[in-house]
């Protein structure tokens, strides 16, 4: 929508028909144009900037994974649901959204829950020229399914080196933001 300052672009028989109803002029373009500077137009720098931080972002949670499969993990292929670390990145955006510096603010601890116990990966600056403002604290959880059901069967087959390797996330997460200079306390997302 563009601001305008006149009547005559606004729909001339509403214009006519207010008037008739004994409505005045200076009430009707104020009326009109209220609409007109309340809803802004989209920012297409923006929306990409905002999609290139979060493609930025996936790729660091990924590369940390990768990173952490044989130094930390003992295993040879991470499995991570479709889209996961996509939902992760809008939710670390817009847990820093509401941040003085924004993502550049941030520092993240990734971690891994494997049987109710939490294995630290990796710890990720996200600026390191800018002072942290608040924490992240991430926990990707293993997935409890009928895999490890299917490797004890397979025990002493060819397949059981395969599936002992092998890491599977869930599709569920915990994202802890901690404000460090602030009186506000945690918040937590749990996802599914």
């Amino acid at each position: 929508m563009v601001a305008t300052g006149s009547l005559s672009s606004k729909n001339p028989a509403g214009v006519s028909e207010s008037l008739d109803r004994g409505c005045h002029p200076e009430s009707l373009l104020s009326d009109f144009d209220y609409w007109d500077y309340v809803v802004p137009e989209p920012n297409l720098n923006e929306v990409i900037f905002e999609e290139s931080t979060c493609q930025n972002l996936v790729k660091m949670l990924e590369n940390c994974l990768s990173e952490s499969k044989q130094t930390k993990l003992g295993c040879s292929k991470v499995l991570v649901p479709e889209k996961l670390t996509q939902r992760i990145a809008q939710d670390v955006l817009r847990l820093s959204s509401t941040e003085p510096c924004g993502l550049r603010g941030c520092v993240m601890h990734v971690n891994l829950e494997i049987e109710n116990v939490c294995k630290k990966l990796d710890r990720i600056v996200c600026d390191s020229s800018v002072v942290p403002t608040f924490e992240l604290t991430l926990v990707f959880k293993q997935e409890n399914c009928s895999w490890t059901r299917f490797r004890d069967f397979f025990g002493r087959g060819r397949f059981s080196a395969a599936f002992r390797r092998t890491l599977i996330l869930s599709s569920g997460f915990r994202l802890v933001k901690k404000k460090l200079y602030s009186l506000i306390g945690t918040t937590v997302i749990e996802g599914s």
